[in-house]
C-alpha cells in the first residue's frame, strides 16, 4: 500500500445543501477565501470542507488532464486530505472553508 495513491481521494460535492443543513455545520462562522479565475495547483494536507457563496472550479489530478471534479456556487465540497490537484476557475471563487484537525500533533 504506497502513500502516493491518490486515485483513491474522492472529492464529495453536495448539490444545493439545505439552509438547515448548513446552519447545523456553522458555515457562517468559518473563514472566508477568495481567488480570482486562474489555475493553481493545490495540496490538501488535513481534509478541507467548504461551501461555495460564489464561483465555478473544474479539477484536475496533479500533472494531468484527467478532470476529477467540478463544482460552484451553493455547492458543499469536501476536500480530502493528501490530495494534489490543480483548480481550474473559470468564475471567481468566494467560499467559507474548514479543516479538519485529525492530528494536530504529529507524534512518529
Amino acid at each position: 500500500m504506497a502513500g502516493e495513491s491518490s486515485s483513491d481521494l474522492r472529492i464529495i460535492v453536495h448539490k444545493n445543501p439545505s439552509q438547515s443543513h448548513l446552519s447545523e455545520l456553522g458555515i457562517k462562522s468559518w473563514p472566508k477565501w477568495g481567488c480570482s479565475p486562474g489555475k493553481y495547483q493545490l495540496k490538501f494536507d488535513a481534509q478541507e470542507t467548504c461551501y461555495l457563496l460564489r464561483g465555478k472550479v473544474k479539477v484536475y489530478r496533479k500533472n494531468s488532464s484527467e478532470m476529477i471534479s467540478e463544482f460552484g456556487a451553493g455547492d458543499l465540497v469536501i476536500l480530502p486530505e493528501g490530495l494534489s490537484c490543480t483548480w481550474d476557475v473559470s468564475v471567481a471563487v468566494d467560499k467559507h472553508y474548514k479543516f479538519e484537525s485529525t492530528s494536530s500533533s504529529s507524534s512518529s
